[in-house]
């Protein structure tokens, strides 16, 4: 297995330091606003990858964070002109909806059930940044404790950047209390009517970068992890600061892989409210019904690619689901005839399914293969059934282990692909009629045929007329 390395720029192959367990961590969402799609790409695809590696026989320790105090969530509520504990617990409740509507697991819980949140490992914050300033790595001013990134040798080794590429985009005199300008906020002083913790450096809040170093080496129990996953966005200057003020800290190497998504737009644009084109998770569950459609486009991407999303996209997508829940229909009703087993039937192809399959998640988690090589299974047992109404026992239980293979490859992609078509429908009634379609036709009666024919579509029946007969199948 092997691994794109935002750190190298190589792909890697996967060693963890435990050869049985990996230990994770992937920056969550700061709660003051619903989540939109792009956070379902974050949520989605970290929650894929550590299926697979839960597949592949790895027991992950998997931690993602919840960002609950902030500027993002002061403004908010200030706003709003509600208190920011209000604002803040509204929009947790509301991520672990999205979270459940779009079947992504949970990561490790406290005591309360709750994923890691800040506001809950101040003391923790307050002892890592004390560290810091004894290893002479961050100093106190009069607006917060700030770590001197010109003290820690290795910083820009994530971003590719040098001390003097970075130093070109600082405000200057941002804050004059710093050193240096581009020193980073561990500790930031509270202003009057702002939210604050008392502290040995006075009133105040964590940084957003500490947050995190905290909460994951404190969940996960190490110094080192083995994945360090987040948006491509949050390379610099969020992922850079976490390697500095871990490594300065522990002397060790903070991450030993960082995988970075791409980022997403609409139609080729930002998403934006001022453009009218910002899509919640909420938004698009209501409208679509179903998030593996958005899950089928997340996955026909490389994870590490930027992705446009558009409608035309979606409506693909669906077309994509329905190609599976159409074969387990006629797999369902696939009846075995106990004949002769023919030569042919002996192949096992969906082992080479199978391999192709994790070929492709080996590699860097290349999901549009791994995708392609189900539908290419979807395709050979199509192409086993047409024309066919009778099948040797076991040539149908390949159909059938093909089903159930696609099935646990669905559940490794997210995908609810189990769920049975839940349409009631009455066969001897369908094939009565498409009788009397078929009398039509011969007769040449086309108005009773089409009316026949739209009957039974509003009966959810789709019909194919082919050289063997006349098929049909359930629309979905």
């Amino acid at each position: 297995m092997k691994i794109k390395n935002s750190l190298t720029g190589k792909l890697e192959p996967f060693e963890p330091i435990k050869s049985s367990e990996v230990n994770m961590y992937t920056c969550g969402v700061t709660v003051y606003d619903d989540c939109h799609i792009g956070h379902a790409r974050s949520l989605y695809i970290f929650d894929v990858m550590r299926r697979y590696l839960e597949y592949k026989g790895y027991k992950v320790n998997f931690v993602r964070n919840i960002t609950d105090i902030d500027d993002k969530i002061i403004n908010r509520a200030n706003e709003l002109k509600i208190d920011w504990k209000e604002l803040v617990e509204k929009y947790i409740k509301n991520y672990r909806e999205d979270l459940k509507s779009l079947g992504v697991q949970l990561g490790m819980v406290d005591k309360d059930g709750e994923e890691p949140r800040a506001t809950k490992s101040i003391e923790d914050i307050k002892k890592y940044i004390q560290v810091l300033i004894d290893k002479g790595y961050a100093y106190a001013t009069s607006t917060g404790v700030y770590f001197s990134v010109r003290k820690f040798k290795d910083y820009g080794k994530l971003s590719g950047q040098s001390i003097d590429q970075m130093q070109v985009g600082v405000r200057k005199g941002s804050d004059d209390t710093k050193e240096d300008p581009l020193d980073f906020a561990l500790w930031k002083s509270s202003k009057p009517g702002e939210p604050f913790w008392p502290s040995q450096w006075g009133d105040g809040r964590p940084g957003w970068h500490i947050e995190c170093s905290v909460m994951s080496t404190k969940y996960l129990k190490t110094d080192t992890l083995d994945i360090h996953a987040g948006g491509r966005d949050l390379i610099f200057p969020h992922h850079e600061n976490e390697i500095a003020q871990s490594e300065a800290k522990s002397g060790k190497q903070f991450a030993k892989y960082w995988i970075h998504h791409g980022l997403l737009t609409i139609n080729a644009q930002k998403m934006s409210k001022s453009l009218g084109n910002f899509i919640t998770i909420r938004d698009f569950i209501e409208k679509y019904k179903d998030p593996d459609y958005l899950k089928l486009f997340f996955l026909s991407a490389n994870y590490s690619s930027p992705v446009d999303y558009t409608e035309e996209k979606i409506l693909e997508a669906k077309k994509e689901k329905e190609r599976f829940l159409i074969l387990f229909d006629k797999i369902n009703r696939v009846q075995g005839s106990g004949g002769r087993v023919q030569e042919k039937e002996k192949l096992r192809p969906e082992i080479e399914f199978k391999k192709r399959f994790e070929e492709a998640m080996d590699d860097n988690f290349n999901t549009p293969a791994a995708l392609a090589s189900l539908f290419d299974a979807v395709t050979f047992a199509n192409k086993r059934i047409y024309g066919q109404s009778s099948f040797s026992e076991q040539e149908k239980q390949t159909l059938y282990e093909m089903k159930d293979n696609l099935l646990t490859f669905s559940h490794i992609l997210g995908l609810n692909l189990s769920e049975n078509i839940s349409v009631e429908v009455d066969s001897d009634h369908i094939e009565k009629l498409i009788t009397e379609r078929n009398v039509a036709r011969k007769d040449k009666d086309f108005k009773k045929s089409d009316e026949i024919r739209k009957k039974l579509s509003d009966m959810n029946i789709i019909i194919e007329d082919t050289k063997d007969g006349t098929k049909w199948r359930i629309k979905v």
